[in-house]
């Protein structure tokens, strides 16, 4: 990756290019097309949008929407206006996205139209949003965006913006039941390419990126796998390919169409696209890399698709605090017939460290299991109004992630589970107790757990263990439909276990490990 000292935020990313490339394309969404000027020029009149709306400093836009051009516009125009970028997911249910949005004070909405009906259920519960802009072409009761953004001065709002100021609030679900905004700064995005430049380490062939790039970006942009990784391929000043959201066939079709050199997946996407009956029709001999992580990957599932891919494949391990950065497992150490360290998370890159920790902080010794963490200049700021949870999480700088592992005599670094009880499902964080939360209030339940059990399609799978009041009676459909009322879907029990009590020890703590135990029995990791 080029390190461009010129950059130091977000929106000179927009300038640099504009100028140094202004004819070259930045997006190609849909059937619109949008070069790296004219991209500079409505950062500019997004920026001069908000700043005329009197908003404070650091102000938090709030987007709910698919994946478009149009997100990376307002994401790059916020920054430039000095305000901070949410993105909202927008598969939760409506009590997940009033509690984000309540935390996060927005006092602008950009909406797309799909999501106003939900929008109506909650905006009475909005004092604090002060204008909804609706992302769509037209509107009838809310401005329309592109109206908006054209009505704006493309002068350049020239506004200051340190390289530490937070630039993007994303939201993490978290073991207390309620999500978590992690505040990402400007130069969190680009560190480590300046680490890369200064460590005087020849750079690896995965990192190069240049203008002739055609980067995919098909994950959700309120994922750090989705906006992560587009500003990699924005600060490249490489093309970049657009999908609203992920589907093989949409995937394939863009491979095909537009020549992609180079994408992110997560495992469960990658196992639909290979499922897919147009993948064995397609040519891939554009794509260089592609780049993997949020989740385990099974083996056979990689060895599959490096045959069928045929390009280099680099994994990535970290989490949202880490913008996705701890590890990478380099393309040579993927081997098509297999070999013990294609089950590692790999090792680390220049401006990283990572160390295994006892409970007290000490490291442990090689081959020792401990809690893996992340030291990085990509680190979070701080969870935002949770100070708490900040120096629980991030001490001494150093990013305490809850997963448990241990590293090799050649650094390599192998997860074994978590001690944070978190499920993984298709690349989605799912934390127990806001399931279990959600199912405490249906009158028939006197006791839930709920832990993930292995899945062939998604990774892992979330399953309540449920007991019933005396005398309740509910069905395993009639859980799965609370649940489903109250949380997003892939949140939402795929299956629901009856039991007469819940294992627990004399003090009361409930063993999840014993419910998980029969599921993960043979396994040699308990992460799937």
């Amino acid at each position: 990756m080029p390190y461009y000292p010129a950059i130091k935020n977000l929106g000179d990313i927009a300038r640099f290019h504009g100028r140094q490339r202004p004819n070259a394309t930045a997006f190609i969404f849909g059937d619109r097309t949008t070069t790296y000027r004219a991209y500079d020029e409505h950062t500019n009149q997004i920026a001069n949008g908000l700043l005329a709306l009197d908003l404070a400093p650091q102000s938090r836009i709030a987007v709910m929407g698919k994946n478009s051009d149009w997100y990376y516009e307002l994401l790059i125009g916020a920054a430039k206006a000095g305000m901070v970028t949410v993105g909202i997911n927008w598969r939760l249910a409506p009590p997940e996205v009033a509690y984000i949005l309540q935390d996060a004070e927005a006092p602008v909405l950009l909406l797309e139209r799909e999501f106003l009906p939900l929008y109506e259920q909650i905006k009475g519960q909005m004092g604090h949003v002060k204008k909804v802009i609706l992302l769509e072409n037209s509107a009838d009761q809310y401005e329309s965006f592109p109206a908006w953004r054209d009505a704006q001065s493309t002068v350049d709002p020239a506004v200051e913006v340190q390289p530490d100021a937070v630039a993007v609030q994303m939201y993490t679900s978290g073991t207390t039941g309620h999500p978590k905004g992690v505040m990402v700064s400007h130069y969190a995005f680009y560190a480590l390419n300046e680490a890369q430049e200064h460590s005087g380490q020849p750079e690896e062939e995965w990192t190069t990126w240049s203008a002739d790039d055609v980067s995919l970006n098909a994950m959700p942009n309120f994922h750090i796998g989705g906006t992560g990784w587009a500003l990699i391929g924005l600060y490249a000043g490489a093309k970049n390919v657009v999908l609203s959201e992920f589907t093989p066939a949409a995937c394939l079709q863009a491979i095909r169409d537009h020549g992609i050199s180079k994408m992110f997946i997560v495992p469960a996407a990658m196992q639909f696209v290979l499922a897919d009956p147009t993948c064995k029709d397609t040519d891939f001999s554009t794509l260089k890399y592609m780049v993997y992580g949020a989740s385990p990957i099974p083996l056979p599932l990689l060895k599959q698709a490096m045959e069928v891919f045929q390009c280099g494949f680099v994994q990535l391990y970290g989490m949202t605090e880490t913008i996705g950065y701890g590890t990478y497992l380099p393309a040579e150490d993927h081997d098509p017939n297999g070999n013990p360290r294609m089950r590692s998370a790999g090792k680390t890159r220049p401006g990283i460290e990572v160390e295994i920790k006892d409970k007290s902080g000490n490291i442990v010794p090689r081959g020792t299991i401990g809690e893996i963490c992340i030291k990085s200049p990509s680190n979070m700021l701080g969870y935002w109004k949770r100070p708490q949870a900040t120096e629980s999480t991030l001490i001494d700088g150093w990013i305490h992630t809850g997963d448990a592992g241990y590293k090799d005599e050649d650094g390599y670094v192998y997860v074994q589970d978590r001690i944070k009880d978190m499920v993984l499902s298709g690349g989605e964080n799912v934390y127990p107790a806001e399931v279990e939360s959600a199912l405490f209030d249906m009158d028939a339940v006197a006791d839930v757990a709920v832990i993930g059990v292995p899945d062939d399609k998604w990774g892992e799978a979330v399953k309540a263990c449920v007991v019933l009041k005396p005398g309740a009676d509910a069905s395993a459909d009639d859980i799965i439909a609370f649940a489903r009322q109250r949380i997003a879907g892939y949140k939402v029990p795929k299956s629901v276990d009856f039991l007469d009590a819940l294992p627990r020890n004399p003090s009361g703590k409930l063993l999840k490990r014993e419910l998980r135990k029969p599921y993960w029995e043979g396994r040699e990791r308990q992460v799937n």
